[in-house]
Formats: structure tokens, sequence, C-alpha cells
């Protein structure tokens, strides 16, 4: 039997007589995680400019509009150097934890609109500041680690003798499994969640648009202290099955399906990804409800799978083939029949499907936070399902509360 996790016992504010998140701990404790990992792989210093691993290892939040409009050069044995862009320059002293000295300007070519000449120039200045950086503290031997750069920024660096290499792999390794305030940080995301969903229950009623849905959605996260990023896609009727275009003006009619996923939106930066299903206007039959069942049997096998010293092969077995659906292969079922972790960027390690981990396996460890999410159906009729959860000594425990063990009745007539 699937379990919940604990509750928390306080909400998004700020107090002085009680102990919430302690955002300064589990920055320093991030850092330090990486360091670790840094170390014991033999890496000096990586060059990050994702904004989930700027945010993981700096404690900087991210709202760059373009890549590479700033970076952070983060080290195994010095405090890191952090390239802003322009205005957030400025404002730096807003992030007393970074010292005055380790700040720059970033340098960017904005994908390459400027030109093909404006952007090596810009590219050789980019990588001669690194380069700069990396002989006063001894490394410029030393081969360095990157995620997400683009080709002229290897080609200046290449340039310029830099051996580099993809450290994408140690950042998932850091960051696999969880703090306590950093569960604690997805225990709030998913709160609010369940804010959310309250609030869409409430308001359901046919002759509403999937992007009515949508909107209310978006509103409710935002208004219970979610940051702004994320999307809530609506799918009806006979766009349940197969998923589709979502957030359309399609019109909700008495007795459709309705099934919505409230994803990517953040709290401290951790995301959250869950699935409900409703049916509009009236109690569903029989027949939805043995597909709901069978749907909630299959996931709950999956969860039930999960716990420490296990590994995404155990949980994977319990995903339906592809097959079943007359796929023929696979890939037709990516990221609709998935487990993924979940924090600072909605894919982490470990991944749970039939795709990888029959092959590949990875082991389940304590304080791993995933989310697990399946559907069942046939053309023109779907259920899905979308849960997270954390793992524990114990197995997995789930952090939602909004109700899960049947199709949800909204905007009942009569």
């Amino acid at each position: 039997m699937v379990r919940f996790a604990s509750r928390l016992s306080y909400g998004t504010g700020m107090l002085d007589w009680q102990e919430r998140i302690n955002t300064t701990r589990m920055r320093e404790e991030r850092a330090t995680k990486l360091r670790e990992v840094m170390k014991k792989n033999g890496v000096a210093a990586c060059l990050l400019e994702r904004e989930d691993n700027i945010r993981y290892a700096t404690g900087l939040p991210g709202d760059a509009f373009m890549p590479g409009l700033r970076y952070c050069l983060f080290f195994a044995e010095h405090e890191p150097v952090i390239w802003e862009h322009a205005g957030r320059y400025e404002r730096r002293d807003e992030w007393p934890w970074v010292k005055p000295e380790s700040w720059r300007i970033a340098r960017c070519w904005l994908g390459g609109v400027c030109g093909t000449e404006a952007t090596a120039e810009t590219a050789k200045l980019f990588a001669s500041e690194i380069v700069q950086e990396l002989r006063k503290r001894g490394l410029q031997g030393e081969k360095l680690g990157f995620t997400a750069l683009d080709g002229p920024s290897l080609k200046a660096l290449g340039e310029l003798g830099v051996r580099t290499f993809d450290a994408q792999s140690l950042l998932f390794e850091a960051r696999k499994v969880k703090t306590q305030d950093e569960v604690n940080c997805l225990k709030m995301i998913t709160a609010i969640t369940d804010r959310a969903w309250c609030k869409l229950y409430e308001a359901m009623k046919p002759g509403m648009r999937d992007i009515d849905l949508t909107a209310i959605g978006y509103q409710a996260m935002i208004e219970a202290g979610a940051e702004i990023g994320g999307v809530v896609p609506f799918f009806s009727g006979p766009s349940t099955f197969e998923r589709g275009l979502a957030m359309t003006d399609r019109i909700i009619q008495p007795g459709d399906i309705v099934y919505g996923d409230i994803t990517n939106f953040g709290y401290l930066g951790y995301k959250t990804c869950l699935y409900r299903t409703f049916i509009v206007g009236r109690k569903p039959t029989q027949k939805e409800k043995d597909l709901y069942k069978r749907l909630l049997d299959n996931q709950n096998g999956i969860i039930e799978a999960i716990r420490p010293g296990a590994t995404t092969a155990d949980a994977a077995k319990h995903f339906k083939p592809a097959g079943t659906w007359d796929y023929d292969d696979e890939d037709r079922v990516f990221t609709i029949e998935i487990g993924h972790g979940i924090g600072l960027f909605l894919y982490e390690p470990p991944i749970i499907n039939r795709l990888w981990s029959l092959k590949h396996p990875q082991t389940f460890e304590v304080g791993n936070v995933m989310a697990i999410e399946s559907r069942d159906g046939e053309p023109g009729l779907g259920v899905r399902l979308e849960d997270m959860i954390v793992v524990t000594e114990e197995g997995a425990e789930l952090l939602s509360r909004f109700p899960r063990d049947e199709i949800i009745t909204a905007g009942e007539i009569g």
C-alpha cells in the first residue's frame, strides 16, 4: 500500500519563532556536495551555464531569457566566479554570500544573431576571461568540465588550449539525492499545487474551454506562492488518450474526461509535476471507473517497487510495454510512461522507463525525489495520473495529498 510523506508544519513565509526551510544551510550543503563529487572525479573546475546548475552551485536564481547570458566558474577548492547579465550585475549586492571580487560582467552573442565575425570576437573575449581565472588559480592545464556551452564557446576555449569535457553527469550525481531542506522545498511546491487543484476542481464545469482551466491553474499557483515559469496544460474529451496539443479553445462538454498537468512551477527553484484526471458534468461510468482502477493499480505497483537498494529496472517492469497499445517502439510512450527525478530541473536522475531501465538500471537511494506518471485508455478515452514521491528508509512516500484514488467528478449537473 502506498504511504504519504509527513506534512510540513509551516507555510511559504518567514518567521523568527520557527525553524523552516534553512536557505543558507541548503545553499552550503549543495555546494559541498558538488565539490565532493568533483574531487572524487578529479575535476578542478566546471563552467556552468544551465540556470538550474548555477542555482544549485551558488544559490543565484536565474531568469535568463537566452542561453549564454550568465555563467559561473565553479571550483573544487576555490570560491566561484560569477559572470552576470546586464542589470543583474549592477544589483549584485543583493547576493552577499558571493564575495565582491567574484563578480564579472558576462559576454554573450545571443546565439549568433550578431553575425559570425561578432560572435567569434565575443567568444574569444569570453574564453580569454575564463582562461585568465584558471591561470590565477594554477589550473590552466586541468581539464575543464562544462554544461550547456555552444559551438563558439567550445571552439574559442579550444583555441586557447583548454581541454573540455561534458560535466552534466557530475551535476546530476550531486543532485540526485536531496538534502532535507531540498525535500521540504518539494513538499512545499506540492502543497501549493494541491491548492491549485482545489481551485480547478471548484471552477471546472461544462462549457469551459481547456485554456480557461489553464488560466485558473496558473493564477492559483502564482497566488499560492509558486515561481513564474510553469505551465498548466489541459486535455479533454477525444484528446485524452493520444496526448496532443494542449491549452486549446476546445469546449468541455458534459461527460468529458479532462486531465491536466501542473508542471515546472517552482518553490525556491524546486519543481512540481503532477497529473490528475476529472470527469465533468456527471459521475463516471463503470467502464471509466475500471479503466482508472487499472491505471491506479499499475501506478501503485511502480511506486511500491521503489525502495532503497532496489533499481529502476524493478520499477520499470510495472510499466506496460508499448506493445500494449500496438506501438512498435518504446519511444512512442516516451515522457508518457516514465518516472523521473525532479528538483531544480524537471528531469533529473533516477529515470524509470522500459526504454532504458531494463538494460541500464539505476539504484534508488534515500533522498531521491521523483515524479511517476502513467496513462491508460483507448483511442478517444484516456486517463492519466502522476504522483511525486520521496524515497525514505521505508520506501516511497507520496508528497501530494490531493485525491488520486478515483476519477474526480467536477461540475456535476443535476
